[in-house]
């Protein structure tokens, strides 16, 4: 007990949520279930393994350890691109062996579902590396595809869509955006293959909360080959209700391999990853694509028929190029655009779309709604601003939320991230950094009762002003300074020396 740090505060929010806090004495908050000896304690009443998590999707040592040793066994992944060669017939020499054995199965399948002899060539090229893969009983799924009436609908009709979003789009503020209206959540971009080799901080992005009712991951990858095999990961051992392809992240580092809007401009790339992980998904796929590359050369257009041709259930269009970023005002005009070719289908199935891009208000969502023909929209920066743009929307108001009720929100954060990434102190400062990084963004917020001329838009950058209390005036401070003292009214003192610098600047504020 004499070494133990001291406490930040004396309710412990997992403790409180379970009955047990499994940080002990190592707990910033032990002063509500640590005896005067140290020992940790129990609440009346509470059974050991009684308390289910509400946390899906993560990474179990065994899986970690397939991963990282490369025997996790695939059975689709890949299949539209064979490698040739050796593996190429190693694969279809066991294939063929396996089915030999088990020839009555197959036979029932081909028969009841009028498989060709192609579909028999089609999986006795798969890509197999080990002979272990093909042993043992047959199943039909590891032969018959999905048809797609038979593939899980989407159903994004009247949602509102929170963008994925890097960094700040964790699991904590996530739920607090479902509390306040959200009805479709994504999990942040995650890189292909980060998730096919085992990386902890990469899984840790697959994460769903069990009040993510619809639930999706946000994917980015280049080639065919891998996105199908990670397809396959993600059929086996995630829980989601969709999966997105990101082809729009401007950032050079993805961009340069190829990976996310790079993508847009290499076709014939792109239609090997969507159709091989259509091939292997048994939920719908969705893309996320912007106006194209270079500034005032638009491709989306071109693009979208081909998507929805491929066998997408939705695209997401932010009406940005990759040039752009997110400087200048998002392009609706040729969002709308894009939705008329999206709605134009010869079968009379059209793809939903979806625009994104500047919704900061009720007015936006309703104006871009009643004229263009999307499907509905992706809220990102708006939402992360002021999350509670989705209560404005539903109830179609402008909420001049009170100081102490924003703060409270903050304190709401805080709570789900000492829950999610625990309550030592290296929970602790992994939830002050996530809570400073949302705040660099919440401050641009401009209380509706001291707009001239409402509402708010997000291309205006707020002059400072004051607030009409000091809780006020401080929420809208643009100083790191300002935000740490605020996260020190929730989480205690910082360490001596400490600093923090905003990993992300939206460009359309510099």
């Amino acid at each position: 007990m004499q070494t133990k740090l001291p406490d930040i505060g004396d309710e412990c929010v997992i403790y409180q949520r379970k009955g047990f806090c499994p940080y002990g004495l190592t707990c910033r908050f032990g002063a509500s279930h640590l005896n005067a000896d140290g020992t940790n304690k129990k609440a009346d009443g509470f059974v050991e393994g009684s308390v289910v998590s509400d946390v899906k999707n993560g990474m179990t040592k065994d899986l970690q350890r397939n991963l990282r040793k490369r025997t996790f066994d695939f059975h689709d992944g890949g299949q539209q691109n064979k490698r040739g060669g050796k593996d190429r017939k190693k694969g279809r020499d066991v294939l063929v062996a396996a089915v030999e054995a088990k020839k009555s199965i197959v036979e029932s399948v081909i028969e009841a579902d009028a498989v060709a002899e192609d579909e028999d060539v089609a999986v006795a090229d798969a890509d197999i590396e080990d002979e272990s893969m093909a042993t043992g009983d047959i199943r039909d799924e590891e032969h018959i595809r999905l048809l797609p009436a038979e593939r899980k609908r989407l159903n994004f009709a009247g949602k509102l869509y929170l963008s994925p979003l890097t960094t700040v789009g964790n699991l904590p503020y996530r739920r607090i955006c479902k509390r306040l209206g959200a009805d479709i959540t994504c999990g942040e971009m995650a890189l292909a293959n980060n998730l096919l080799t085992g990386q902890q901080s990469e899984w840790a992005l697959m994460v769903r909360h069990s009040s993510e009712d619809l639930f999706g991951v946000q994917v980015c990858g280049s080639r065919p080959d891998v996105m199908g095999r990670l397809a396959e990961l993600l059929k086996a051992e995630v829980s989601v209700d969709f999966v997105d392809i990101n082809c729009g992240c401007p950032i050079d580092l993805v961009c340069n391999s190829g990976s996310g809007c790079a993508l847009m401009g290499r076709s014939q790339r792109i239609e090997g990853v969507v159709k091989n992980m259509i091939s292997v998904l048994d939920v719908p796929l969705t893309v996320k694509i912007r106006t194209g590359i270079h500034d005032g050369k638009n491709i989306a257009h071109e693009l979208i028929p081909k998507l929805r041709d491929w066998g997408v259930s939705q695209v997401s269009l932010h009406g940005r190029s990759r040039e752009q970023r997110y400087t200048k005002l998002a392009d609706w005009k040729y969002i709308a655009e894009c939705a008329e070719v999206a709605a134009a289908a010869a079968d009379g199935n059209p793809m939903p779309l979806f625009g994104n891009g500047d919704v900061m208000n009720y007015q936006d969502y309703y104006e871009h709604l009643e004229n263009t023909k999307v499907a509905g929209m992706l809220i990102a920066r708006g939402a992360l601003i002021k999350p509670w743009i989705f209560t404005e929307i539903k109830e179609r108001r402008d909420w001049d939320i009170s100081a102490p009720e924003r703060f409270d929100i903050f304190k709401e954060f805080t709570n789900f991230g000492l829950e999610h990434w625990g309550s030592d102190t290296r929970g602790v400062e992994t939830t002050r950094r996530f809570l400073l990084e949302w705040m660099s963004f919440t401050h641009r917020y401009v209380p509706v009762g001291l707009l001239e001329q409402p509402p708010q838009r997000i291309n205006e950058r707020p002059p400072h002003y004051v607030g009409r209390s000091d809780l006020e005036t401080l929420l809208s401070s643009s100083h790191c300074n300002d935000w740490i003292k605020l996260s020190e009214m929730l989480l205690g003192p910082v360490v001596e020396g400490f600093q923090f610098l905003p990993k992300h600047k939206a460009n359309a504020w510099k």
